[in-house]
This record gives C-alpha cells, structure tokens and sequence, in this order.
C-alpha cells in the first residue's frame, strides 16, 4: 500500500475561526492546529509570490516530524507569464526555499488558469523545464487538456494529472499518468464553497484505498469558503485510518460532518 495523504488547501481562512479553530486560538496558532487532526498540507500562499526560506523552515518546524507540505507554485509562472519564457522564474522559485521542506517535502502543485488552451510545444517545453528530483502535479482547467497527447506527456515524464473534483466547471481528468495520485476536492455541487457529506465522502475513500494499492495518494480539500474543508478532511482521514487524536473531542454545530 502506497502512503496515504489527507489535508486542505491552505489553512489561513476567517471563515474557519470560532468554528474548526477554537475563539481564542492564535493567529500563528492554527497551523499546528490543522497538523494535530491531518497528516499533510497544501501550501496556498505560495500562489501568490514567492516565500523566504525563514517561511519553509517555520512551517516545517512547527509540524509533526511525519507531516508532508505539497507546494503550490506561483501564479506568476502559470496565469501571469502562461508557461512561457520562465526558465528565471523557475530558478527562483525552487530557489526561494522549498527545499528547506527536505522530508516533509510533497509534490509540487501546477495549478494552469481556464483561460490558458493546450499547445503542445509550450507544454512540453515547459514540463522538460521542471526538476526531475521533485515530484510534480498539473491541474488543467481547459477542455482542450482532455486530449491523450497531454496525458503522455505526463506519462512520459512521470508527472500527476491531478483528479479534480470541481462542480463540473473543469475538465475531469481520471487517468493515472505516474506512481502516485494527486486530488484536490473543491466542492461537488458549489465551487470552492459546498460541503461533501458522508456518502460522498464513503466514495472518496473507496476510490483512495483503491489508488493506494498502486502507489501514494495526496488528497486536498480546497472547499475552504464555508469552512467545510478542515471538517471534511478530518472525515475522511478517519474513515481510512489517517487521522490523528483530536486536540478537542468536542465538535462544533454544523462541523459538515
């Protein structure tokens, strides 16, 4: 069985506090929060501009020895600049800091914008341009990334299509293009907003048990909005046995359980 990964897309969010962070709790706080119920992460902040390696090694520190932190690379280099001409800014992105992850290390997450079509020559140039030391995942959100050549040339490189959950606004892309399998959940019914409930939940982790058997599994609940994500994540993290104690055995009304 592969190593089985389970958190949310970032943890920073008002709508979270009072409800899965406790009145009270500190700002600087909920990170370790968040890592006594799940066992991993997806770094959002590092979407938005580039982070200093003090910033890696504190969210290192401050998280169990076992956790793991996928990164989500910078927009500048998948929604500014669309994949071209970012040999710099890859350099100064990988430069920045992420390898003060060291183990705690996950994938690298390349989030491409709707507005962006699939050209070949641009994408294979720039999927050649990644380090090979690092594992990487790719989220598509136009259609024309439904197409078999894309899907090789992950295979081909041993890149993560991610499996994206996403209200049906995105293309569903379902195939496994390398060892491991990347999943990030935004809402079934509502974008970034709806909670999924049990039997929606049941059906997750039956399709993660069934990616384990071949390889490791990272999930991320980006249904941050409502504060559904952390709720959701704890569930299922529990129903495969990849949750941790919890800091409060006491759940709040409205937990999206």
């Amino acid at each position: 069985m592969g190593d089985i990964r389970i958190g949310t897309s970032g943890w920073t969010y008002p709508e979270w506090r009072g409800s899965f962070y406790p009145r009270g709790l500190p700002r600087d706080r909920e990170l370790e929060h968040l890592a006594a119920r799940v066992n991993s992460v997806e770094l959002n902040s590092t979407f938005y501009g580039l982070r200093q390696p003090n910033h890696y090694r504190s969210w290192a520190a401050r998280t169990p020895d076992d956790f793991v932190l996928s990164v989500k690379a910078p927009k500048v280099i998948t929604h500014d600049k669309r994949l071209r001409d970012v040999d710099a800014d890859l350099a100064e992105f990988f430069a920045s800091g992420v390898h003060e992850l060291d183990t705690k290390l996950g994938p690298v997450l390349w989030q491409l914008p709707p507005f962006l079509p699939f050209k070949p020559d641009r994408v294979t140039t720039f999927l050649d341009a990644l380090p090979k030391d690092l594992r990487h995942a790719v989220e598509v959100r136009h259609p024309s990334f439904d197409s078999p050549e894309f899907l090789d040339l992950l295979r081909d490189r041993g890149i993560a299509a991610v499996v994206a959950d996403t209200a049906g606004r995105f293309p569903a892309v379902e195939d496994a293009t390398t060892d491991f399998v990347y999943a990030r959940l935004h809402g079934a019914e509502e974008l970034y907003v709806s909670a999924y409930g049990p039997t929606e939940l049941d059906a997750w982790a039956t399709r993660v048990r069934a990616w384990a058997e071949d390889g490791d599994v990272f999930v991320y609940f980006d249904n941050t909005l409502s504060g559904a994500a952390p709720y959701n994540a704890v569930s299922l993290a529990e129903r495969l046995g990849t949750d941790r104690i919890p800091a409060d055995p006491q759940r709040p009304r409205g937990s999206h359980r």
